[in-house]
């Protein structure tokens, strides 16, 4: 494993024993300030400055499309997304399932080697090293926990993920994260939020995407991102995905 950029040393004055008992209580947490201040600074200007962002959006029960920052170059591609954030649109005005937000797909960048040893790769690699791994087992309880996935998402003006329940157990899926990596003092009205809900659709809980946060929740679970409006003056960035059994 590379140890070029040290963009990823875990807080060790985190109360794992008090963040397991809520875990366990509610089936999801918020561990806050779970990188050193230093590192997690390091990272969000790194994540800032060297992700080529692509879109990633989904209409309905169509497929999930994924467009790469430089397919969006290609006036066809670009006709192409554009047709289908229309379709975004009228999904999501119709109660249908739907989502759209900037993303790069790190692991898959990794596994095709689109920039070996880059700054991407260096940190699936340390989501994945044993001592994260095993501070996940702790709060979690999950003892078999082998291995994450990840993406690092953008949610800016007009972005948002619908609700929905993250269902893929045969993929090994037992814990969601969000790494909230938002400098700014984020506010309320900024939207962004990861929200939970109950089967009669009621909010029971919602995550502020605070700077430096680390979200865990079980799966499956009803939640979804909220819109963020066109005045907020930030876009919401964080890394995401999946700790898996298998």
């Amino acid at each position: 494993m590379s140890d070029a950029i040290d963009i990823f040393k875990v807080n060790e004055a985190l109360d794992t024993s008090g963040l397991a008992d809520e875990f366990s209580s509610k089936r999801r947490v918020q561990v806050r300030d779970v990188l050193t201040s230093e590192t997690a600074r390091a990272l969000r200007d790194a994540l800032a400055r060297q992700t080529p962002w692509g879109l990633a959006m989904q209409a309905a029960d169509g497929e999930p499309r994924d467009f790469h920052a430089g397919d969006l170059k290609n006036r066809a591609t670009i006709n192409e997304a554009q047709t289908l954030d229309q379709a975004v649109q009228e999904a999501a005005g119709t109660g249908q399932y739907a989502f759209r937000y900037a993303r790069f797909p790190m692991l898959q960048a990794y596994l095709e080697r689109w920039n070996q040893g880059g700054l991407h790769d260096i940190l699936i690699e340390h989501i994945n090293t044993e001592p994260f791994l095993e501070l996940v087992r702790q709060i979690t309880g999950i003892s078999e926990l082998r291995k994450a996935d990840g993406q690092v998402t953008l949610f800016g003006p007009q972005h948002f993920l619908g609700l929905h329940q993250d269902q893929q157990l045969d993929e090994g899926w037992r814990i969601a994260y969000v790494l909230n990596m938002t400098t700014l003092e984020w506010k309320p009205d900024w939207g962004g939020y990861l929200l939970f809900f109950d089967e009669e659709g009621d909010v029971v809980e919602g995550f502020m995407p605070r700077f430096n946060t680390l979200n865990l929740f079980a799966v499956p679970q009803q939640h979804s991102v909220s819109f963020v409006p066109p005045f907020a003056p930030q876009g919401r960035i964080a890394i995401s995905g999946w700790f898996r059994d298998r």
